[in-house]
């Protein structure tokens, strides 16, 4: 894999500016996190995005990737996404809709959705106890249809 940075565009300059802002440089290892992450779709593990970035560079280190990874979070280009089993997933944030989470308890399957009367309760309760929102994650759990049908009952072994 090589490391393109015409796909990067506005994503680029948006960690530039903001390691700029705090006395850090743009250095070659960041830009193949960058890519790496960029090149990767869904929610993705650091262990993820440091596969695809060892694919750019293969000498790139381990630490390296996790600290870019929590610099991307901060610049506002990745967000956390799910936890499976304890592991952070991260997600693209820029020019990304807002949206929520469905994840099946028993194959890991995630579902994006968006519903409206859940967003109008999340404003209400923001409402009712005074806070200004600043944003939210929100992540449900079940079982999903094709596990359900596996394992009939499934569902009722909360």
């Amino acid at each position: 894999m090589v490391l393109n940075t015409d796909m990067m565009g506005d994503e680029r300059a948006i960690l530039e500016r903001y390691l700029r802002g705090r006395g850090f440089k743009m250095t070659k290892a960041r830009e193949t996190v960058l890519s790496a992450f960029l090149g990767l779709e869904s929610h993705v593990s650091a262990d993820a995005v440091y596969e695809a970035a060892r694919a750019i560079d293969p000498g790139i280190g381990q630490a390296t990737v996790f600290r870019t990874i929590k610099l991307l979070a901060d610049a506002g280009l990745a967000r956390e996404a799910c936890r499976d089993d304890g592991a952070r997933r991260y997600e693209h944030a820029y020019n990304h809709a807002h949206h929520d989470h469905l994840t099946c308890v028993a194959c890991g399957a995630v579902v994006e959705f968006v519903d409206s009367e859940i967003e109008r309760a999340q404003d209400s309760v923001y409402k009712r106890f005074g806070f200004e929102s600043s944003g939210h994650r929100l992540e449900l759990f079940g079982v999903c249809p094709d596990c359900a049908k596996a394992a009939p009952g499934r569902a009722d072994r909360s």
